[in-house]
């Protein structure tokens, strides 16, 4: 096999040798007043009360340009009493009747808005954000690590606007509540007010941020004239009912399938101050039957598909628990934390406990009994966040038409996660650290198959300088999963690792092991702040051993990966640019035996012209790829290198009608495998109101190496693979309907249609030979028969055959919601939700080319399931 690193040594002494260009901007400081006669929240700006306080202004331009005067003014004022902030912004524009008013789902960033933030820990790193557009829509965020923002979080806070002949307003009352700071005599915070003026694209800062300098909270102007306040601890508790209808395909024999299931439920969801810097959130017995499904998709990869977490209550607050196993550069969306393992599906099905005929009533997911999170930042810079969660011993029904049995499917299990992180040197220095934990009750013995234990751990350590011109990253963690005999060996086996793999020399399997551990880590430096140029170089690994799917997501261990990047960029308008990038990659991945597995060249542009349409490219080059998990759990089978790149170009994102168009695809040696995918995108705002967006794509993919079983002739393994021609095509379809800022109607829709149709069946024979061909024999005519009685290929070999299913087909699904959501007082909420989920398919000799026509109607065909279901909930304050 050919050794394969592209050069590096140019590039590296390049980093070292780029210029620096120093920040720019002086604080500002705002003084507020105590008012003792709070002014009236109707957005009119008329009370007296706001004749105590200056008014705050000269804001400037951040974008397109930086540091010159924006479109129009913004001016401000801040108020406070013992229980509230008041905020007063008046937003100047010559031209009212052309500001944009959009009506949206809370969050929703459409039109003119406004946002004012504080940095009431006065940590350079944390702040609190409380918007509202121009017609009303809340906008909130925390923004922690000086530049992350969390729209998960939903304050209780209280605005109003109104526009006039010199523009609009917005006006609030904030409770001192929805803030976390320490008791003082005399306060000082961060603060900073943001404007967007959408018909320009136009956005302006009340404290200057120059947009090539990293960092955001750190760049803050001061608040301050705020004294005599006390932290506030209040208490929430938001009890819930869900009534709950579903009706489906009775199945004719089946007593669990009789066409309709009802159900009401009932539960609690809180959250307690135990000080003013820390807070617990908790469920139980939560529901999210509100919540869409996940994508429906095609996976014929060894891998676990990662799917994104939508359940509001893992969703708010997720940053703090966040812990990626990676400095920078590959492993994507890996985590020690990942909280779509709460409530997971059931590990064990009808074929693990022998009951294979039986009909059943399995569960769709683990129950969650409870859930709480302990999360906060001290003012001394300490981050914690704690995280419990408990799903009961979860049982399944089976019946034969005479006998009736209930299993147990999932054992009691306990999820545990904490996270902590310091800083220091005024947020330019962190030192974290997180533990997780998952231990199940294995007291059955169908449940040897799965470890007691699961617990990882790690520390992160980051730090800028320079004004946070460059960094450096660094990361360490281990796992260590404890269980019976038979649990170990499944994970040697697991996809993640194939212990087995014959040419792996440096791991072997051991039958007779109780623990299996592992270790990783990685290292970044980069140059992220100041100036055109950017560049970073990062080294990551981790051992064959290492497994955080307890409680996190890992794809694969056994990987050493490097990856290098330097870029420049525009982010001031020039020529026929609003904005330009153009980037430069290198990866680069081995096996911890040191064998090479693949490398790689990228070249990426990204740009916005002055007239607001943008256009993003990108071409990669792609070398042969040593795939150690193509064969599952055979040796490694090297593709052939590849050439892959894609453009796209979007219109004009402030129009009512916006298209993006985008083509991407991939080429490999010897013209074996190739891949096109088309995406159309439209987003329509009908009104204010009403906004429309359709996501279409359609794949057409071939892969000769595909892998469809192994088998053992004359003694030995034989793999078998053939080459796929498939097309996928899917629409992810929304409509909003916003009626006021408070009550919307929301319909999501997903058809998806795929088909897969196999030929040129072939065994390997030398999976890493240097020519491609030797790597396999493909099977001619008289060593390959069909029989249509029982749809099955028979291979003829050396004496022997075997036979397998004929593995062409066809996959259908349809997945939608309609959720109409009233947050009828803060807090407090109403949903009536309608879900519709279609499945089925076509295997062997039923299957038909793609043909969408036909498809559609065949999608639509397949009998529904329908779920109707009412959830009420009240806020309590106490």
């Amino acid at each position: 096999m050919k050794f394969q690193l592209y050069p590096q040594i140019g590039l590296v002494i390049v980093f070292f040798l780029l210029l620096l260009k120093p920040g720019v901007g002086q604080d500002k400081i705002y003084t507020s007043q105590r008012t003792t006669h709070p002014p009236k929240i109707d957005g009119v700006l008329d009370d007296k009360a706001w004749d105590k306080v200056a008014w705050g202004n000269n804001f400037v331009q951040r974008y397109p340009q930086s540091e010159v005067p924006p479109s129009f003014q913004t001016m401000f004022k801040i108020l406070y009493d013992d229980n509230n902030l008041y905020v007063a912004i008046k937003m100047l524009d010559d031209e009212p009747d052309k500001i944009v008013r959009r009506l949206s789902r809370r969050d929703g960033n459409e039109g003119d808005w406004i946002t004012i933030g504080f940095d009431s820990y006065n940590d350079n790193l944390t702040a609190y954000n409380f918007g509202v557009n121009a017609v009303g829509v809340k906008r909130d965020l925390i923004t922690t690590n000086d530049a992350s923002d969390d729209t998960s979080w939903d304050a209780v806070y209280y605005v109003k606007v109104s526009i006039d002949d010199e523009g609009w307003n917005a006006e609030f009352r904030i409770p001192l509540s929805q803030l976390r700071f320490a008791k003082l005599e005399n306060y000082e915070w961060g603060l900073q007010i943001q404007r967007n003026i959408f018909r320009f694209d136009e956005r302006s800062t009340w404290q200057s941020v120059a947009r090539d300098v990293k960092g955001w909270v750190s760049k803050w102007g001061t608040l301050c004239g705020i004294k005599g306040i006390k932290p506030k601890l209040d208490i929430e508790i938001m009890p819930y009912t869900v009534l709950k209808s579903e009706n489906y395909l009775p199945e004719d024999g089946n007593p669990y399938e009789d066409g309709t299931d009802n159900s009401i439920s009932a539960g609690v969801d809180g959250k307690v101050s135990l000080s003013n810097d820390f807070t617990i959130n908790f469920t139980i017995n939560p529901d999210f039957g509100q919540v869409e499904a996940d994508p429906s998709e095609v996976n014929l990869s060894a891998f676990e598909t990662f799917f994104q977490e939508k359940r509001p209550f893992f969703i708010e607050g997720k940053n703090i628990f966040s812990f990626p196993i990676t400095a920078g550069g590959g492993f994507g969306n890996e985590n020690l934390f990942y909280s779509r393992r709460i409530g997971r599906r059931p590990h064990l099905g009808s074929s693990d406990l022998g009951l294979d005929d039986y009909y059943s009533d399995m569960p769709d997911n683990a129950n969650i009994l409870a859930a709480f999170k302990l999360s906060g930042k001290t003012k001394n810079g300490l981050s914690v966040g704690i995280l419990e969660s408990i799903t009961p011993k979860t049982n399944a029904d089976f019946s034969d038409g005479e006998n009736n049995i209930e299993s147990s499917v999932e054992p009691f299990t306990n999820f545990f996660m904490a996270r902590i992180i310091q800083d220091f040197n005024n947020g330019n220095t962190s030192l974290g650290g997180a533990f997780s934990a998952t231990n199940r009750n294995n007291n059955e013995e169908k449940f040897y198959v799965l470890p007691d234990g699961e617990y990882t751990g790690g520390l992160d350590f980051q730090h800028y300088w320079r004004d946070q011109t460059f960094m450096i990253k660094a990361v360490g963690f281990f796992s260590h999963v404890v269980g019976s005999k038979e649990a170990i060996l499944n994970l040697q086996e697991l996809q993640t690792r194939y212990y087995q793999r014959p040419d792996a020399d440096h791991v072997e399997i051991d039958t007779s092991l109780t623990h299996l551990s592992g270790l990783g880590g990685g290292f970044r430096f980069a140059k992220v702040g100041n100036g055109n140029w950017r560049y970073s170089f990062s080294l990551n690994f981790r051992s064959p051993g290492f497994d955080s799917n307890g409680l996190g997501f890992i794809r694969n261990s056994d990987e050493i990966q490097n990856s290098n990047s330097i870029s420049y960029q525009i982010v001031e308008p020039k020529g026929i640019f609003n904005n330009f990038y153009v980037g430069f990659n290198n990866w680069n991945s081995w096996g911890f035996d040191m064998s090479h597995n693949s490398s790689g060249l990228g070249l990426s542009i990204d740009s916005k012209f002055k007239n607001y349409w943008s256009v993003d490219a990108g071409i990669n080059k792609n070398s042969e790829y040593r795939n150690r998990f193509a064969l599952r759990g055979g040796p490694g089978l090297i593709s052939p290198s590849s050439y892959s790149g894609q453009v796209g170009i979007e219109t004009d994102e402030r129009k009512n009608l916006v298209f993006y168009f985008k083509v991407s695809g991939e080429i490999g040696e010897h013209n074996v495998k190739n891949s096109q995918t088309y995406r159309f995108d439209v987003n329509f705002r009908a009104s204010t109101a009403l906004s429309i967006s359709l996501n279409n794509s359609f794949s057409i993919n071939k892969n000769p190496l595909q892998y469809l079983g192994t088998y053992v002739v004359n003694g030995s393994d034989q793999y078998l693979l053939g080459t796929i021609d498939s097309k996928q095509f899917r629409i992810s379809a929304r409509i909003n309907y916003c009626i006021t800022p408070d009550l919307s109607i929301q319909y999501y829709a997903q058809p998806f249609i795929y088909a897969g149709k196999y030929s040129a069946f072939k065994q390997v024979t030398n999976s890493t030979a240097d020519n491609y061909f030797d790597r396999f024999h493909e099977f001619m005519p008289q060593e390959l028969t069909y029989s249509e009685s029982n749809d099955k290929f028979t291979i003829h070999q050396d004496g022997e055959t075997y036979s397998f299913d004929n593995p062409d087909f066809n996959s259908f699904a349809f997945n939608s919601n309609l959720v109409i959501r009233w947050e009828y007082t803060p807090g407090s909420t109403l949903f009536l939700v309608w879900s519709q989920g279609r499945s089925g398919g076509r295997y062997g000799n039923e299957f038909r080319n793609f043909n969408f026509s036909d498809d559609v109607e065949s999608l639509f065909d397949i009998y529904p399931s329908n779920v109707f279901l009412i959830k009420f909930s009240y806020r309590f304050v106490i």
